[in-house]
């Protein structure tokens, strides 16, 4: 890396080629969201951020600009930008007086130490995902963690008929919020996928499965279970919010930040009647069902 930094992802460097403004504050974003950058502490500098991801000013400018536009950070001239929001997860372990894990990454970390890994998600976008994943299989690639088996499936919105966001708040015909979300979701699948099959490949997880498919559905949650034994759940909330293109325009959008929606978290337990195991029983049915009867194959 030409920068070591905590949370800098494998292939944010200048030398394999530079990144979208929207591809670093989702970098950015994601790092907020393992707890790399806390709240209150002060992000890289713009210099050392160009320097990381191989890009000019302007780029991390209008990326800074995303994130403040969200209600992630704050700017201030001569200051930098501080960080002012971040994940929140809600489990009942706090009520049982245990440590409760910080953001996504600790219990995305827990399921991969299982022989035999299970992840089904229903979401808008999979950055959140993409950015866990591939810290687990950097684990498996030093050897930390030895799965056996991986199974990803990925349920996500069919791209016709579009889902009722991100779109444009002010002229429905403007395609321009729907393209963004697109390519947003081809990037990081393609990544997601990348990630596991050069597992396979390289002989450290006997067996990968990534499978994806497409429902129309407009997502109204965010849903994960893993290895059929725990499941978090969000509830997305759709804003009318300035959306920065990747020309360096803008639109107003009807979108969602699912890095915002705070995220319920629930186990099985030995009792089948306990709300965390109805919830984890209810919500793979559910998943389940809809990947049967309304999941189509990508590429279909």
């Amino acid at each position: 890396m030409a920068t070591e930094r905590p949370g800098a992802s494998e292939g944010a460097t200048p030398q394999q080629g530079a990144r979208t403004a929207q591809q670093i504050a989702g970098e950015l974003r994601s790092r907020i969201d393992r707890g790399d950058y806390r709240l209150g502490q002060l992000l890289p500098t713009q210099r050392e951020l160009m320097a990381e991801f191989g890009v000019s000013k302007d780029t991390v400018q209008r990326a800074m600009r995303e994130l403040q536009t969200e209600g992630w950070i704050e700017s201030r001239q001569g200051s930098g930008s501080r960080v002012i929001r971040a994940r929140r997860i809600h489990t009942p372990k706090a009520r049982a007086g245990q440590p409760v894990p910080v953001g996504l990454g600790p219990l995305i970390s827990e399921a991969f130490e299982a022989e035999e890994v299970s992840l089904d998600a229903f979401c808008l976008t999979t950055e959140s995902l993409t950015d866990h994943v591939g810290v687990q299989a950097d684990r498996v690639a030093l050897g930390e963690v030895s799965p056996r088996s991986i199974s990803l499936r990925l349920l996500l919105p069919s791209r016709e008929p579009r889902p009722a966001y991100p779109a444009a708040a002010d002229d429905p015909s403007d395609a321009r919020p729907h393209e963004r979300w697109a390519t947003m979701v081809e990037f990081h699948t393609g990544r997601l996928r990348e990630k596991l099959v050069a597992l396979r490949r390289g002989g450290l997880v006997a067996t990968v499965d990534v499978d994806v498919r497409r429902a129309p559905l407009t997502p109204t949650h965010k849903l994960y279970l893993l290895n059929r034994t725990s499941a978090l759940h969000g509830l997305y909330v759709v804003e009318n919010r300035t959306m920065p293109l990747s020309d360096g325009t803008e639109v107003q959008a009807l979108d969602v930040l699912g890095l915002q929606s705070t995220l319920f978290h629930y186990e099985k337990t030995g009792d089948p009647d306990a709300q965390g195991s109805l919830f984890v029983a209810s919500a793979q049915k559910w998943f389940d069902s809809c990947w049967e009867n309304l999941g189509v194959p990508e590429g279909s």
